[in-house]
């Protein structure tokens, strides 16, 4: 499974990236609507060791964002699996990520979910005040289908996505 792109690649996560992700998930510039965790290395590593008996039977999939360099600028999971849609989140770019790296690595969960695993859509979540994540989302031809007090809830069809990329070829290929 290769899910590179023109300046990042996603790979699974690893029990040693538990000190980097926890690093991402108690920077105050990045966790504002990110479900809270605890300050400690061995939680986020025993969270991972769980994750990982979910990755091996294809329930979840979880992924470090890194620059082709090796240096890792962020994370992306890849759960809720259902009969024909996956959803994704945990989705968090550093100062590290390149330039494209956020429609890069969407383009690359993208890819899994439809190419690898086979899926003809995506269906997420976005809390209510991150305009920016939802601006993205919808400039990709995510669709609304409602929310909550919290959240809005969207789904996007491979065929959006494809179009997307379509327009971007070149430019993050």
């Amino acid at each position: 499974m290769k899910l590179e792109s023109k300046t990042i690649r996603l790979r699974l996560v690893e029990e040693s990236d538990a000190p980097f992700i926890l690093s991402l998930r108690l920077d105050e510039r990045y966790n504002q609507f990110l479900s809270k965790v605890m300050a400690d290395v061995e939680s986020q590593k025993s969270w991972i060791k769980k994750y990982k008996e979910d990755e091996s039977v294809g329930n979840q999939y979880y992924f470090i964002i890194e620059r082709l360099d090796g240096s890792p600028c962020g994370t992306v999971r890849v759960y809720d699996l259902k009969d024909d849609s996956f959803c994704w989140g945990s989705w968090i770019l550093n100062e590290n990520k390149t330039r494209f790296s956020a429609i890069e690595s969407a383009l690359l969960v993208y890819d899994f979910g439809f190419q690898n695993l086979g899926f003809k859509k995506s269906h997420f979540d976005v809390m209510k005040g991150n305009d920016k994540v939802i601006k993205f989302h919808k400039q990709m031809g995510a669709i609304e289908t409602g929310e909550d007090e919290d959240n809005y809830y969207f789904e996007i069809y491979k065929e959006s996505v494809d179009g997307v990329k379509e327009r971007l070829r070149g430019k993050i290929s």
